[in-house]
């Protein structure tokens, strides 16, 4: 509780050239709920949040899919990293993306089964200019939500898109590395720098600042945080005792990351040599990318900086190789297996590290406190592939899942399966949970049943 009583859900930490957006605290509730009496709630309610997460190629469904329905199915395979959240996620089968069928246009399914998956729509087969697909989901609740956060949406990934050129048997590259659509012909490119990233979060500048300010700022390579500790000093003395903590626990996220950006753009003998300018890039470890990613998503969720996020493990139909799995051959070429046991395995060794990752942030989101549970319990989480089998390059019987509670809207620690069922179904049932209301996406037919019990 404040000393000047309620704070207000814009307030925001200043220092030179940085705003930090706060986390929700219990400050933040009207005052009506600071003065409810016993047995009544005295926080306000946190904000629910979507994100939307994409692995290329299909996945090896035999070790992905449970045996059993319902409650007491066993976690397979390539899914036991989830055991620890299993009552916080729904393992849904069953679900398709019908407009990714080719319908006479021959190869492409790569291209077709990620400008299909948020979209709904089948795309324009082109290599030019002339791109088609869709609105994406998270761009519709974009258009609706984004005006409560400073970011209407935030598109991350590990492979860079691309707006042009041939990927995909005649399709635009625009289709095979870009999730999310603002419209049928304008892709969100995603930003794949951590940096980029958290500057974007946490480092803006008033177009305002003099030279001499922007200069300082760059010339010390400070810490944002750096900027706004007196800011943050004066509210702490503000704040009980449960919201000092939160506060604390929040900018050592931030600077944490901050260590972890600057180590992984810094050779070793930057670090050792002042006179070398620090250079710019991505971390040259795969996980460690994924999860500095995943990382600067939960931050932006805590700090409500937006309610919507899409993230790429990699373009579709990547060929990337996981050496450090024991994996040298491509992704790609390893998903068209012709039933060769051998490949099935290096594939399942692949499924299981982005589940891996997935559990991590899972981790992270669980850990993460707010107003009535954890962050965990307030988001909407779809973590999936618009392809089935690689080698079939089917589109029906989806790899999904759906974590988090949705506010309370949602019954995890399930599997549910469906009879063919448009994933756009379920699309359309969690815009209903985040207050945006439309008739139809794609080719649904109505809500996805089952999802609250």
């Amino acid at each position: 509780m404040t000393r000047a009583g309620m704070l207000s859900r814009r307030t925001v930490l200043r220092g030179l050239g940085t705003a930090i957006a706060l986390p929700w605290l219990e400050a933040m509730a009207p005052r009506a709920a600071q003065a409810a009496g016993p047995g009544r709630s005295a926080v306000a309610p946190a904000p629910l949040r979507m994100a939307f997460l994409y692995v290329p190629n299909g996945v090896h469904m035999r070790d992905w899919t449970p045996a059993e329905a319902g409650e007491r199915f066993a976690m397979p395979p390539t899914l036991k990293a989830l055991e620890p959240f299993r009552d916080q996620v729904l393992v849904l089968s069953g679900l398709a993306q019908h407009n990714a069928a080719p319908f006479g246009d021959g190869g492409g399914d790569h291209a077709r089964s990620l400008a299909c998956f948020l979209t709904g729509v089948h795309p324009l087969k082109t290599d030019g200019a002339n791109l088609r697909a869709g609105t994406s989901i998270d761009q519709v609740a974009a258009r609706e939500l984004g005006r409560h956060t400073r970011l209407p949406s935030l598109e991350l990934g590990i492979d860079p898109s691309a707006q042009s050129g041939s990927c995909d048997a005649g399709y635009s590259c625009a289709y095979s590395s870009n999730i999310s659509w603002k419209s049928a012909s304008m892709p969100m490119a995603k930003e794949i720098d951590p940096r980029l990233v958290f500057d974007r979060l946490f480092g803006s500048r008033s177009r305002g600042d003099s030279p001499a300010e922007r200069f300082k700022q760059q010339r010390y390579e400070r810490s944002v945080l750096d900027f706004v500790l007196e800011d943050a000093r004066q509210l702490r003395d503000r704040l009980g005792r449960n919201d000092r903590r939160k506060i604390d626990e929040y900018l050592s996220s931030i600077r944490e990351i901050e260590l972890r950006i600057t180590a992984a753009e810094t050779p070793a003998k930057a670090r050792t040599d002042p006179g070398m300018a620090r250079p710019s890039g991505i971390p040259k470890d795969l996980r460690e990318h994924i999860r500095l990613m995943l990382d600067l998503l939960t931050l932006a969720f805590q700090a409500d900086l937006t309610r919507i996020a899409t993230f790429m493990f990699a373009n579709e139909a990547s060929n990337r190789s996981y050496p450090f799995l024991n994996v040298p051959d491509g992704h790609h070429d390893l998903s068209h297996h012709g039933g060769d046991q051998a490949k099935h395995e290096k594939i399942k060794a692949i499924n299981r590290f982005h589940v891996e990752q997935f559990a991590y942030l899972l981790g992270k989101l669980a850990a993460t406190r707010e107003a009535g549970g954890s962050l965990l319990d307030h988001v909407m989480i779809v973590y999936g592939s618009g392809i089935s089998d690689g080698d079939r390059h089917n589109h029906d019987n989806l790899p999904i899942l759906l974590a988090g509670r949705g506010g309370g809207t949602i019954q995890p620690g399930r599997h549910l399966k469906y009879d063919q069922q448009p994933l756009n179904n379920l699309y359309l049932s969690m815009l209903d949970r985040m207050g945006v209301t439309i008739d139809r996406h794609g080719d649904s037919t109505g809500r996805l049943p089952r999802l609250d019990g």
